[in-house]
């Protein structure tokens, strides 16, 4: 037989959301960097082909 669920509290929700956003706040500036060392041409761990 099916049970519902206790409610998870609006603490705990909104801790688990800030966590969530977090992750994706340090992918995008990551992500950003690698892009910003790319234009520039100084970095050292991505390989990309230029056009002569």
């Amino acid at each position: 037989m099916a049970v519902p669920k206790k409610r998870t509290s609006i603490s705990k929700k909104r801790i688990r959301k800030n966590i969530w956003k977090r992750k994706g706040y340090w992918v995008a500036l990551k992500a950003f960097s690698l892009a910003k060392s790319l234009s520039t041409r100084s970095s050292k761990s991505f390989f990309c082909a230029t056009n002569k």
